[in-house]
């Protein structure tokens, strides 16, 4: 019963909620190993386990709490952590992060308007971001929404390769929405095809490079064998 009194003040603190409890803070007395590469070590005695741990020069971690006894490993608690961290910190690097651009049509939108709209919606979709379309009405056609929904279709058909429709249109007082995310192998693709370009150019301008350091020291080396006949 001391150890359910404990218990609470321990777990309020950041720490202990955040990373497991390692080596001597491991306070049961027995605990279900598991060694450095997974294999099982069996039930032995805390004591046993912070042995093992200091003969291998490892921690022993506390894996699994609340089992039945606790399950702790054997491992390098320090290079868990940082590739731990680096995991998480790539995680967080491959997320899109993603922005919404907007966009405003006019209902009676001239065909070469129209053209560059549309230019602009591609854009944002191929850097990663999701495009608010917003279609705006004027005196009588707010009578017509159904011509606003048919351009904002007739747009999402036009850019059906690079997003899709998430939010279909909708009326907003004297306004038409619509929203169109791009396709998430679209963005994946987009980033591989600009690495590759930049790799390219530099693959290109890495040979001109050394091609010209042989020119530079022919004359130097030369030198020498242009002197040798007077001699």
């Amino acid at each position: 019963m001391p150890g359910t009194g404990a218990a609470p003040p321990r777990s309020s603190r950041g720490e202990a909620i955040t990373e497991p409890r390692i080596n001597d803070r491991i306070r049961v007395p027995e605990v279900r190993l598991v060694g450095p590469e997974g294999e099982q070590v069996g039930i032995v005695s805390i004591g046993e386990a912070l042995r093992l741990a200091q003969d291998s020069e490892l921690d022993l971690v506390e894996v699994a709490p609340m089992a039945r006894p606790p399950v702790a490993k054997l491992m390098d608690y320090g290079k868990f952590k940082y590739e731990a961290a680096q995991k998480a910190r790539e995680a967080r690097r491959n997320q899109a992060l993603t922005v919404i651009k907007e966009m405003r049509l006019r209902l009676k939108i001239d065909p070469h308007d129209y053209e560059t709209k549309k230019g602009h919606v591609e854009r944002f979709l191929k850097g990663g971001d999701k495009v608010k379309i917003t279609v705006m009405f004027r005196g009588r056609e707010q009578s017509r929404p159904e011509m606003g929904y048919k351009l904002l279709q007739r747009l999402a058909g036009d850019v059906s390769d690079l997003g899709i429709v998430e939010s279909n249109p909708k009326q907003d007082g004297r306004n038409m929405v619509m929203v169109i995310a791009p396709h998430r192998n679209q963005v994946a693709s987009d980033a591989v095809r600009r690495t590759a370009k930049a790799e390219k150019h530099a693959a290109s301008e890495t040979p001109a490079a050394a091609q010209q350091a042989p020119v530079a020291q022919a004359p130097a080396e030369q030198a020498p064998a242009e002197q040798a006949p007077p001699a």
